[in-house]
């Protein structure tokens, strides 16, 4: 179970492309994973309804309860446990040694995602040449980068640097590097950008970074639980849409914002990805997606801004956006579901047919 999690799985928050003794004795499992956050999420579907005889693996709802009678206005998120899971050493027991075990786990664990998507940025900032694949693009974090000047307006600046981090990170994927899923491949470089960014110029401690991977991770569990976070089935706004919510919501947390503002944030974040097409060119990981990446990354900053100035309060709650992507997702022509069937991958392939036709005449 701890390998194919390690290896074979392209979802949530975990390592790829590793080996598992580097994680044996403390590597975190699905399994775990689920019993961290399971007592606090709430389905909004039957998804989390057992087909097999209509029980919740929710503790939280009865056995006889059904999708037409879960409460449909519930959160999902639970508020009060982010603030529980994040402070939880304060209420420990001398002889609770099982959860003093596990936080330890989590912890070392989210350490080693956090060292991971830095040496991935510094790898990417460095690293020049043609990402492999007929399409032979040219990586560009180093030049973005090293382009920064001292006499930039602030916010080119801020661009600039969460482009670079974001290309960097999504350079190396479609190279086949080593890369954190967060929450899958072809969205890995949004959380890492904005992170990044925070500990670099705000100068973030460490520890509230691995606080603000703890956040994100259960924003995007929920999302991967009671929804869709595959290109596949409910298109980009599933892998992007959910990255961008991690991030934001993990920026407002650093940012210093409460509980309803930290979800708000999510939300404004999903929000504004419905209906986004997986439509990539020839089927590689890299147009739109290398882009996507960065323009996910700063419109997590500035969804986090956005819940600060009108202080987390909205009519739109994260369940509903989640529910809505996952709707939204199932109605989808397959064209635009990862099948670069149509979109920006039937359109560049047709024109480029087209041009080359006209220069063989």
């Amino acid at each position: 179970e701890g390998a194919e999690n390690l290896r074979g799985n392209g979802h949530g928050i975990i390592k790829r492309g590793c080996n598992l003794e580097e994680f044996q004795g403390y590597f975190i499992t699905d399994k775990e994973v689920k019993k961290l956050i399971k007592p606090f999420i709430k389905p909004i579907n039957d998804k989390l309804i057992n087909e097999d005889n209509k029980t919740s693996h929710n503790p939280n709802i009865q056995a006889t309860d059904t999708k037409e009678n879960i409460n449909k206005d519930s959160k999902i998120i639970d508020l009060d446990f982010i603030k529980h899971y994040l402070r939880i050493e304060e209420e420990f027991e001398e002889d609770d040694n099982e959860l003093e075990v596990f936080l330890y786990i989590a912890k070392e664990y989210l350490k080693e995602v956090w060292n991971t998507m830095k040496n991935c940025i510094r790898l990417g900032l460095s690293t020049e040449g043609n990402i492999p694949g007929k399409l032979k693009i040219q990586r560009k974090a180093k030049m973005i980068f090293e382009n920064i000047k001292d006499d930039d307006d602030a916010t080119l600046k801020r661009t600039r640097l969460i482009t670079s981090y974001a290309y960097a990170v999504s350079e190396n994927n479609a190279s086949g590097g080593v890369i954190v899923t967060a929450p899958t491949c072809g969205a890995s470089g949004v959380l890492p950008a904005v992170l990044n960014y925070v500990y670099e110029v705000k100068k973030v401690d460490e520890e509230e970074i691995l606080n603000s991977l703890a956040v994100a991770g259960i924003v995007g569990n929920l999302v991967k639980t009671n929804a869709s976070i595959s290109g596949a089935e409910c298109g980009c706004q599933a892998e992007i849409g959910t990255a961008c919510s991690m991030a934001a919501a993990a920026a407002a947390y650093l940012m210093g914002l409460d509980i309803n503002q930290i979800e708000n944030a999510a939300e404004i974040a999903m929000e504004h990805h419905l209906g986004l097409t997986c439509d990539p060119i020839y089927g590689y990981v890299q147009i739109p997606c290398i882009e996507r990446n960065a323009v996910g990354a700063l419109r997590a900053i500035d969804a986090a801004n956005m819940s600060q100035v009108i202080n987390g309060k909205s009519y739109i709650s994260f369940d509903l956006v989640v529910e809505t992507m996952y709707e939204t997702g199932k109605d989808l022509n397959s064209h635009y579901r990862e099948t670069s069937e149509g979109g920006l991958a039937k359109k560049y392939c047709r024109n480029k047919y087209i041009v080359n036709k006209k220069d063989m005449d």
